[in-house]
């Protein structure tokens, strides 16, 4: 917990809280809706993708544009717009005034803002911790903080949906955005240096450093295949609560707070034993629990044992991302981190888009559970096969 010590991370810790609640308040309520409204599996995989696809698409031009500007000042701006597009989505919720095709852009204009906010959020953790040596604790206290919320918010989102309706829902996530607005204004950090030079040759420098460094493009690799695989659970997760376990929102949230559960697992176990020697294992363990996790879905089982089989999910792919993030982070140079942080962002959120997106439309002709356990043989395959090739090269290497 060391990290804590540091004023500036307590304050923005603080807030940052309760701003992840509500964004899982949000995210429960907005799905269980669309698929409540329409029943379509196709449109929860479109949802999943215009939510996180603008972080592929756009992700990686705005961490170079904000390496040029003050990220605090930015980020509160965003912080703004999001808290009053949450508390539209509230009053549209209530109104009963939402349909497939207003569902869907409400989605893609949080996608859009999401690209800006989130690598803004985690490139500014490194102003708020003066000794870097406490950065990578102060990262997996980040992770951990975000688990927890993923933990508590959906079984909580749940119960809510189910007393008063999804609008109370999103009135709250408008409220809890506004705890993280008020951090931001009571911290300043150290100053960061800002790039120079045109938005294109700030973006064209950080691609070049991500290319040219073999590790950071192995790294790249492991957080496109997890998750694109393994994070594709999510879309489907309304589709197993009201389709094959027969329940209803509180069914979803209890499915979201089993992943949940395990992520939040995967940070203690990330904050007391994640020593940069074991990152690399623990990414390769990651997606192995995830292979499993998805192929303990696929097969006819009680709703306890599609639980635990969450709960390894959550756990491996928080595993392999935060550990990733973590290399990352702690290898950038400081004037590129903010570009190394969008372009980690963009494929993590981006290819979770893509493969919400083929899981949505795949289970529309095969089915949910048939969907999970060919993403998770293939995941499967997949990580043994890179493995297998990594320790050929480590004993080529070797002998040379």
């Amino acid at each position: 917990m060391r990290a804590l010590a540091h004023r500036d991370f307590q304050v923005y810790f603080s807030g940052q809280a309760i701003s992840t609640l509500g964004k899982w308040l949000q995210q429960v309520a907005l799905s269980w809706l669309a698929y409540h409204v329409t029943g379509s599996a196709a449109l929860l995989g479109a949802i999943a993708f215009v939510t996180l696809a603008p972080q592929l698409l756009i992700g990686p031009i705005a961490g170079a544009w904000t390496d040029r500007h003050d990220k605090r000042r930015l980020l509160i701006i965003v912080q703004s717009i999001l808290a009053l597009q949450a508390l539209a989505l509230a009053v549209l919720a209530y109104g009963h005034w939402l349909d497939a095709r207003s569902i869907l852009a409400m989605a893609l204009l949080l996608g859009l803002l999401n690209a800006f906010e989130t690598p803004l959020r985690q490139s500014l953790i490194a102003s708020f911790v003066s000794d870097p040596a406490d950065l990578p604790n102060a990262l997996v206290l980040n992770a951990m903080l975000i688990n927890a919320a993923r933990f508590v918010g959906p079984p909580l989102a749940g119960v809510l949906i189910a007393w008063a309706g999804e609008a109370l829902c999103f009135a709250l996530t408008a409220l809890a955005f506004s705890g993280l607005l008020v951090g931001l204004f009571k911290v300043r950090g150290k100053p960061s240096g800002k790039a120079s030079g045109s938005t294109g040759e700030v973006f064209r420098e950080g691609l070049r450093y991500l290319w040219q460094t073999l590790e950071v493009r192995r790294l790249m690799v492991s957080v496109v295949v997890v998750n694109v695989l393994a994070s594709c659970y999510t879309a489907l997760l309304p589709i197993l609560a009201k389709a094959v376990y027969q329940g209803d929102a509180q069914t979803l949230g209890w499915l979201w707070g089993a992943a949940g559960a395990g992520a939040f697992l995967a940070t203690l176990v990330l904050a007391f034993s994640g020593s940069a020697s074991r990152l690399q294992r623990f990414i390769l363990a990651g997606a192995l629990l995830c292979a499993a996790g998805l192929l303990g879905l696929a097969a006819p089982a009680p709703l306890a044992v599609a639980l635990l089989a969450l709960g390894l999910l959550g756990f491996g792919i928080t595993v392999s991302n935060v550990s990733t993030n973590m290399q990352l982070q702690s290898g950038a140079p400081s004037a590129l981190r903010g570009r190394v942080v969008s372009f980690y962002i963009a494929l993590r959120f981006g290819f979770e888009a893509i493969g919400g997106l083929l899981a949505g439309l795949a289970a529309t002709h095969l089915g949910a559970p048939q969907t999970l356990g060919i993403a998770g043989g293939l995941l499967l395959l997949i990580s043994l096969s890179r493995e297998v090739y990594r320790r050929r090269r480590a004993a080529l290497a070797g002998r040379a």
